[in-house]
């Protein structure tokens, strides 16, 4: 990792040290939500330090009584000019809390409005520990360790310099299938996605943030635990799922609306995170590095289905293009 990385992160926790912290707040929108809510998901799992997760808009308008002197709140905006979020960084230190902006630029609006910056580089060539989720990882792994004590997680951030390897290996292992995917589903007009436990997080940005605002196919993100009460009405023979067979004490939620939903449908995608390779991760680490790989090999689930219907992941129909 680059020093300059080692240097933010280390002041973050140092930050964290002087402030007795009583919790934590996740703040962002859409895809960067989604993916500080493993955050969310680990702190609550592992420690008995509260733990919320907000879209940034209604972090400012419901005005969490809980957020105060006492409060570390991370935000993070990709290029750091999510209006919503900048205002939600100001809301935050008007109540006192420690900030920390996780961006790809240190010069956008959100990183001057936090107090702390955590930077990732971006398609610059950099080994994946100096990009978005080996520089998140490191953070969770050493707030998790300052907050618990626990030396796993130190083993953690000395593991992530595998991380770019893990993420090339495992997404070689699911290219050909992903593309099969997309050349099946490529007329589909709705795909459902399910999942549970830290991976509901990724159906959710598949869901919103892939499916829906790059390929404008209708969807849904179904929570494994939840299928069984109303969503698995709409299975059918001909209904297509994505479904993320998870790492960690969530499976059991997704084996049992798996047996189900196979049995009804003959359209479901499975990408089970067991299966992955972990080379060189230790067995207590898995479930953390699971979260980890499974974004990068959905990923190319998306780049099936844009190749074979010919619309890129680039086009928009209204962001960024008109006043909302």
């Amino acid at each position: 990792m680059k020093q300059v990385h080692v240097e933010q992160i280390q002041k973050v926790i140092e930050a964290v040290k002087g402030k007795d912290i009583e919790n934590i707040f996740f703040v962002a929108c859409g895809g960067s939500m989604a993916a500080l809510s493993f955050g969310d998901y680990f702190v609550t799992k592992d420690t008995d330090m509260p733990s919320f997760v907000y879209t940034s808009n209604e972090f400012i308008h419901r005005a969490p009584k809980a957020l105060g002197e006492k409060s570390l709140v991370i935000l993070k905006s990709h290029t750091g000019t999510t209006p919503e979020t900048v205002g939600a960084a100001t809301y935050a230190r008007s109540k006192s809390a420690l900030t920390v902006a996780i961006s790809m630029d240190v010069e956008s609006p959100l990183c001057q409005e936090a107090e702390f910056t955590v930077h990732y580089n971006y398609k610059d060539g950099s080994d994946a520990i100096d990009c978005e989720i080996g520089i998140y990882y490191t953070l969770l792994f050493k707030l998790l360790n300052l907050i618990t004590g626990e030396e796993k997680y130190l083993r953690g951030v000395d593991q992530l310099s595998k991380l770019g390897e893990l993420i090339e290996r495992n997404q070689a292992k699911h290219k050909d299938v992903a593309d099969a995917f997309g050349k099946k589903n490529k007329r589909e007009k709705i795909i459902y996605t399910m999942a549970s436990g830290a991976y509901i997080h990724h159906a959710y940005s598949f869901t919103s943030c892939l499916l829906m605002e790059m390929l404008w196919v209708n969807s849904n993100a179904i929570h494994s635990g939840e299928y069984f009460h109303g969503p698995f009405e709409i299975t059918d023979y001909d209904v297509p799922f994505l479904m993320v067979v998870g790492e960690g004490p969530s499976t059991p939620l997704d084996q049992r609306a798996l047996d189900f939903v196979t049995k009804y449908s003959e359209n479901v995608e499975v990408v089970n995170v067991k299966e992955f390779d972990y080379t060189g991760v230790d067995e207590d680490l898995k479930e953390y590095f699971g979260p980890a790989l499974a974004g990068p090999v959905l990923r190319l689930y998306a780049d099936g289905l844009a190749e074979h219907t010919g619309h890129p992941l680039s086009v928009r129909r209204y962001m960024w293009k008109m006043e909302y």
